[in-house]
């Protein structure tokens, strides 16, 4: 809660800035995303990408870009005070939409999805932290729900190609949908309707086994949220 308070307020002086371009480069290892994004078109009115900084936030707006979706959760990081501020002065409207990456995804947060999308401004581009776990599986979901395309299509997204390891414990992502594809697809059992009455998130989580060394890599070496 006291890093919450710390960086959920606007910034105060340059000191202030100084200290939140710090914590967003050091401690929230922003140095790696000024070289490298992780920035790509899910559909014609969506990006994904890894935490923009502020001057990637003008670029993007330059580019027409509406809105943000911010899905990181927790406004610990000097990177949120950035982006808050930034997009206030650019007039882009920052939102949120959070979820997880290590654990089965919440019903709730699923079934919430397409009224969500469905109030968005695009053009619009949705991050985490690097741009892979998080922003795959919510582009996954945008294209299944709101654009109505296939779960097949849509896993394109959880891709080793955007730094997504599906036998590390982020690939519990994976497994959920291909829970669907078995318990739901399959049975001709619309994706939502099968969310809302069929799927067991506890079952999920006790029936997923990740990776060891996977998961040496995503957590221990790459610091993925």
């Amino acid at each position: 809660m006291a890093r919450i308070a710390r960086w959920d307020r606007p910034v105060e002086n340059g000191v202030g800035r100084l200290r939140a371009w710090a914590h967003m480069l050091l401690a929230d290892h922003g140095v790696f995303r000024l070289v490298y994004l992780n920035k790509h078109r899910v559909s014609e009115r969506l990006w994904r990408s890894a935490q923009p900084a502020p001057h990637q936030i003008a670029r993007l707006r330059a580019e027409g870009v509406r809105t943000i979706i911010n899905l990181r959760g927790g406004r610990e990081h000097g990177s949120w005070q950035l982006q808050k501020e930034t997009c206030e002065r650019l007039g882009i409207h920052l939102t949120e939409f959070i979820v997880r990456s290590r654990g089965a995804p919440d019903r709730e947060t699923l079934l919430n999805a397409k009224a969500f999308f469905d109030q968005v401004e695009f053009p619009a581009v949705m991050h985490c932290k690097s741009g892979a776990d998080r922003a795959g599986f919510v582009a996954a979901l945008y294209l299944i729900v709101h654009e109505g395309k296939t779960v097949d299509e849509a896993l394109r997204q959880l891709s080793v190609r955007f730094g997504h390891f599906r036998f590390s414990k982020t690939g519990i992502l994976d497994a959920f949908f291909d829970l669907y594809r078995r318990e739901g697809e399959a049975k001709g059992i619309p994706f939502l309707d099968w969310v809302e009455h069929h799927y067991d998130a506890e079952a999920l989580e006790r029936d997923f086994k990740p990776g060891f060394w996977s998961n040496i890599l995503v957590d221990r070496i790459m610091r993925r949220e």
